[in-house]
């Protein structure tokens, strides 16, 4: 369990600066101010959540904060489909992250029903 959670705080963290990229390009280059800070928004309070996750008080508050990384990161993929459909990102780029996105996904959900059984 261990190796999964520093597994998924890195790859959240990794995701979030992506996540500031992508904003920092939309503002400057697509002149999108609205879904860009939403995707901001959600997509860095994955890794926030994660990482608040490491002083929880209890089991069941430990699962409490990913079950909230876990939303914040479905809520990250809807605007990333928004932004993609809107075509303010492209294929590539959509791939690219919805790609990193559905990985942190299925790590949460694994740790999350893990820690259920046990």
């Amino acid at each position: 369990m261990m190796y999964q959670k520093n597994t998924i705080s890195r790859l959240s963290k990794s995701f979030a600066l992506r996540v500031i990229k992508l904003y920092k390009y939309l503002l400057e280059e697509k002149h999108e101010y609205i879904m860009s800070k939403q995707v901001y928004r959600s997509g860095t309070s994955i890794g926030a959540n994660i990482a608040e996750s490491r002083n929880a008080q209890s089991k069941a508050d430990f699962i409490n904060k990913l079950s909230i990384a876990l939303k914040e990161a479905d809520e990250t993929m809807y605007w990333l489909e928004l932004l993609h459909e809107s075509e303010n990102i492209d294929n590539k780029q959509f791939e690219s992250m919805s790609n990193d996105l559905n990985i942190i996904i299925g790590t949460l959900i694994k740790i999350i029903k893990k820690l259920r059984k046990g």
